[in-house]
């Protein structure tokens, strides 16, 4: 609107300046035709007609005027229309391409979402397809299973049936199987660690299983028990680990025992030759000095009696070594029972002792008769080959257990 009133108002002044430059062209006319007038004074016909004439020409040039700024006007007001319908134009195209820009976006934006929806979708029917799957896996697993059941449940009949249909039964027969377990027990611990306490300890146990029955039937199995605890308590009932222990102690005392070696004897005729402290034995203190100086070098002794030979470390440490060995042998025996090898060790050990120790330290003398008791200390025990309650607790173990119950008491 503004740009019009400024079209508006230049255009007015179009005009006006126009009108202006015909009023001028009009008064130079007037002024020439004054000019004739007053030339020509005679003449005042034709002066009127000119100043008509003039008039009439001011008259059409302001038509023509006015019909310039209409002219003026109108093209303005096209020009405006034109420059609105451009920008109307431009306005709308942009908002076109605004338009059209979004809609490809959005476009954009629901195709990937189409095809989010269809990855999704593809997920759900594999997750789909692989729910079926284990739905059919589980179902013949379930139905595997009832097959299974249905088995073990006719097998429980069976086997209930049997247990109907058995005579005599005895519901306490299950302590016939761990009599016969202790009653094994006792036979490994006999015979293979030579532990006859514990040994009698699971006889007695097992015979107490047998008692709890309160059945005659197992008597004589009971009988053969009772054989068997009375053997192995009549056996020495010396301890093999006690003897052990105490040759153990007599080792490591060994290295305190003094050895029969020679020494050295005093001379009784050895001058005396502690020097005096007075200036007047000078003289003798001389004689003293010289004669020890002179002893020192060359030293004859007369000795009565048998004569021992000296005997050097290695020696001493040999004889000692060869009393340890013999009673670490005699050791060793006693653990596993050999009398013979006991015996023997030992009594090589007190020959040791009454030869190469000096027999007269009350050292040596207790040693010595720690040994002689050891010596009269009987080891051995005739442990028993086999058990005599053991085959007639297997044999009512068959009748009683295994027979009823097949081959799944075999492990017993």
């Amino acid at each position: 609107m503004a740009d019009n009133k400024a079209n508006g108002s230049q255009d007015e002044s179009a005009s006006k300046s126009k009108s202006t430059s015909l009023k001028k062209d009009s008064s130079q006319d007037n002024g020439v035709s004054g000019a004739d007038v007053k030339n020509s004074a005679d003449q005042p016909t034709h002066a009127s007609a000119s100043k008509r004439t003039a008039k009439g020409d001011n008259n059409k040039a302001k038509k023509s005027s006015s019909g310039n700024g209409l002219l003026w006007f109108v093209v303005f007001i096209l020009f405006v229309l034109v420059i609105g319908l451009g920008g109307a134009g431009y306005w709308y195209y942009t908002q076109q391409q605004a338009t059209s820009s979004q809609v490809t976006s959005a476009q954009q934006q629901n195709s990937a979402q189409v095809q989010a929806l269809v990855a999704a979708r593809d997920e759900v029917n594999t997750a789909l397809n692989r729910i079926a799957q284990d739905n059919q896996t589980l179902k013949d697993t379930i139905s595997s299973l009832q097959k299974e059941n249905e088995k073990l449940s006719l097998q429980a009949e069976s086997t209930l049936e049997q247990l109907n249909q058995m005579e005599g039964r005895h519901p306490a027969d299950w302590l016939i199987a761990e009599a016969d377990y202790l009653v094994r027990m006792a036979g490994r611990k006999l015979w293979l660690e030579n532990d006859v306490r514990t040994a009698i300890l699971l006889l007695v146990n097992a015979d107490k299983r047998l008692k709890s029955l309160a059945d005659p039937s197992v008597l004589p199995v009971r009988a053969s028990l009772a054989e068997d605890i009375q053997t192995l308590q009549q056996l020495n009932p010396v301890s093999q680990s006690s003897v052990a222990l105490a040759l153990t102690g007599m080792v490591a005392q060994i290295d305190k025992l003094p050895l029969d070696t020679f020494e050295k004897p005093e001379d009784t005729s050895a001058q005396d030759n502690a020097l005096s402290e007075s200036t007047d034995d000078w003289k003798d203190n001389l004689a003293k000095v010289w004669h020890s100086l002179v002893d020192d070098f060359l030293t004859v002794k007369s000795i009565e009696g048998p004569i021992e030979p000296v005997l050097s470390l290695e020696a001493q440490f040999l004889i000692k070594e060869q009393l340890r060995l013999q009673l670490m042998h005699a050791q060793s025996a006693a653990l596993t029972g050999d009398a013979g090898l006991y015996k023997q060790s030992l009594q090589y050990s007190q020959t040791l002792l009454i030869e190469k120790f000096d027999i007269e330290k009350s050292q040596v003398s207790g040693f010595v008769n720690a040994v002689q008791n050891l010596l009269e200390t009987d080891i051995s025990r005739p442990i028993p080959t086999e058990l005599v309650s053991q085959q007639p607790l297997e044999r009512l173990l068959d009748s009683r257990v295994k027979q009823v119950f097949g081959q799944g008491a075999s492990a017993l």
